[in-house]
């Protein structure tokens, strides 16, 4: 099997290829489905029997109480101090980049006044309490818990729960602190489709909360799909999708890592280079075999490039923007000179990358702004997560006596036509009918 698959725009077959290549079978495995609403009504039911319960079959930690799975604040602190000096001040200067970024996301109350003296506007509102879910044991990412919370604290959240599961009882160190660098409130040690359910719908200890966001397994985002709709969420993420537009001019291996810094994350992710010289992709197939050996996570990475991975051939940039348009990739790299004109031509991806040196993996961690982004052609129509998620916009209306003369025979007239007689009513009753 090739190491990955060879394309070209000028090939016949180009845009069935294409549509197999980005085909992705998200249909959900029925038996995580029926495992997941059953926890789902368990915890709905009984509660905080049922965490305990679910927490000892799946994660071998048993606890008197639910109140006693909560992990205080001074282990966090204390996780923070120990913290090597360099991890602690790489997480302390990611947060501080995310929290600058986001702050200017924060939107604010607005009004205007008409003529007649009405008052319209939009209030503008936290969320009250948010869950956050982060994942625990060996797949722990304490970027995610900064890229969750800090935008949920800048937006005014009072308080952020966060959940995770701890195996054999074992809690991890830098998620720990990063849920105390990030701003966290509280943090459990539960995790799975319980931890969803208990976030969604209360327990005896714990609250409900408004929205739940973060990444988790096949259960974690089944369990966030079937409680949409009690709760808010952010998004059910699909595997992680990388795009290059290349002119052919940056280093073979750059690009080469590029495709494998996604590519190492499951053997679902999707890596793609498009570029209109075929000696470059040549230059980047030979690095990709070259480089390969050295990683860590090899195997995944083979199974990814060459199952959902390649390598493009388009006829010019112009090309290799239209097709960017149609994946619309979670991550986009724009390594060419002059990139802006060509991210000009970008309307669909979830974070774009401009220039040789803006590495996705930089947007990853530290660039400041969310690595929470659409997949799977979703950024045709939604955003990252930002402080936008934990806010709500409520309708303000203060019509004058003046306003209500205009508005109340518009609201009537209307009224009436659709044959709602008491809309009417109430829109006349407020005028002054000796005008």
């Amino acid at each position: 099997m090739a190491l990955i698959t060879r394309l070209s725009t000028q090939s016949e077959s180009f845009n069935s290829a294409l549509r197999t290549l980005l085909a992705f079978d998200a249909s959900q495995d029925e038996s995580i489905e029926r495992a997941t609403a059953d926890i789902l009504k368990n915890v709905q039911q009984h509660g905080d029997s049922a965490v305990l319960d679910y927490t000892q079959r799946f994660d071998r930690v048993s606890a008197p109480s639910v109140a006693a799975l909560e992990i205080e604040r001074r282990e966090w602190l204390a996780a923070l101090d120990q913290l090597p000096s360099g991890q602690r001040q790489a997480l302390e200067t990611a947060a501080e980049r995310v929290r600058v970024y986001h702050d200017h996301q924060r939107a604010q109350t607005w009004t205007y006044t008409e003529a007649d003296g009405t008052v319209l506007g939009q209030k503008v509102t936290p969320l009250d309490r948010v869950g956050l879910y982060v994942p625990g044991g060996k797949a722990a990412y304490p970027s995610s818990v900064l890229m969750n919370a800090v935008p949920a604290k800048v937006a005014g959240v009072p308080e952020v729960i966060m959940v995770t599961p701890t195996p054999d009882g074992v809690r991890n160190p830098m998620v720990l602190a990063a849920a105390a660098i990030g701003g966290v409130d509280r943090v459990w040690g539960i995790g799975g489709a319980q931890a969803v359910g208990a976030l969604a719908y209360g327990t005896q200890t714990l609250s409900p909360v408004d929205k739940i966001v973060g990444p988790g397994n096949a259960y974690v985002a089944a369990a966030k799909r079937r409680v949409f709709g009690t709760v808010g969420i952010d998004m059910i993420a699909g595997p992680s999708e990388i795009l290059i537009i290349c002119d052919g001019a940056t280093p073979a291996d750059w690009i080469a890592m590029d495709l494998f810094s996604q590519a190492e994350h499951d053997e679902m992710a999707q890596a793609i280079l498009l570029c209109p010289s075929a000696s470059y992709l040549d230059e980047v197939e030979a690095a990709i075999a070259r480089l390969l050996p050295t990683m860590p996570r090899a195997d995944i990475i083979r199974a990814s490039l060459a199952g959902r991975g390649a390598l493009i051939l388009v006829q010019d940039l112009d090309e290799a923007c239209e097709i960017a348009n149609n994946i619309a990739p979670e991550h986009l790299e724009i390594s060419t000179e002059n990139p802006q004109q060509w991210a000009d031509k970008i309307r669909h991806a979830g974070a774009i990358f401009l220039g040789r040196y803006s590495s996705e993996s930089l947007g990853d961690y530290c660039a400041g702004p969310n690595h929470v982004l659409p997949t799977s052609r979703t950024a045709r129509f939604s955003s990252p997560l930002g402080v936008y998620d934990f806010q709500k916009r409520s309708s303000l209306i203060h019509v004058s006596q003046a306003g209500a003369q205009t508005l109340g025979r518009v609201a009537a007239t209307l009224a009436y036509g659709e044959g709602l007689q008491a809309h009417a009513a109430s829109a006349e009753y407020r005028l002054n009918l000796s005008n």
